[in-house]
């Protein structure tokens, strides 16, 4: 995905507000050996872009000035109330060393599951993201979550994941539940009172 930026020189609140009302964000690149980079954006194509997920978890072409750098977005903070991006982050990216990102989960197959088609299961998704890490030409869009043998009160954990070579999964203490399968009290209570 590529993105176009501007390097700009005042800084401050003062001129962040004035970029804010031409219809600018500002911004920073930084990271790797080169000192960061102050930058303004389009707000219009960034306030769109950030709406798209693939933005968010995709190493970035951030063209500035007509220089190209490959990018991650870090951080971007947008208005209490008001439909602005106030300031968006972005880091280098070095093909040769190792990123750390949270990646969308996309979770497939609920319709044709076990849990789902025979007992009225509900599947709750315990995440909606995954740290990895992993060299950023590895970097997946998002991480598949296969539901599709799942049993009513069953789990599936990270290590039941399906990666893509060369990413691995950051887990912190014990292995994390990613969905579950519930029965509904009142499905099962229909259930008890069919079968009397």
């Amino acid at each position: 995905m590529k993105v176009i930026a501007f390097a700009r020189k005042e800084q401050g609140t003062g001129a962040s507000r004035r970029l804010r009302n031409a219809g600018q964000t500002p911004g920073i690149i930084y990271g790797g050996t080169e000192a960061p980079v102050a930058i303004t954006l389009d707000h219009n194509a960034l306030y769109h872009a950030l709406k798209k997920e693939t933005f968010h978890s995709s190493i970035l072409d951030m063209e500035v000035d007509g220089k190209a750098e490959k990018v991650l977005l870090r951080d971007f903070q947008i208005h209490a109330y008001k439909q602005l991006v106030l300031h968006a982050d972005f880091q280098r990216v070095d093909p040769n060393k190792q990123i750390h990102v949270k990646v969308p989960l996309h979770f497939v197959n609920a319709d044709v599951s076990p849990a789902v088609k025979l007992n009225s299961a509900v599947i709750s998704h315990v995440a909606v993201e995954l740290d990895v890490t992993c060299l950023p030409a590895d970097l997946p869009e998002f991480v598949e979550v296969d539901l599709s043998k799942i049993e009513a009160g069953q789990s599936i954990h990270v290590s039941n994941l399906v990666l893509p070579n060369g990413v691995t999964a950051v887990v912190h203490g014990d292995d994390a539940t990613v969905a579950q399968a519930i029965v509904p009290a009142g499905a099962t209570a229909a259930a008890e009172s069919e079968a009397k």
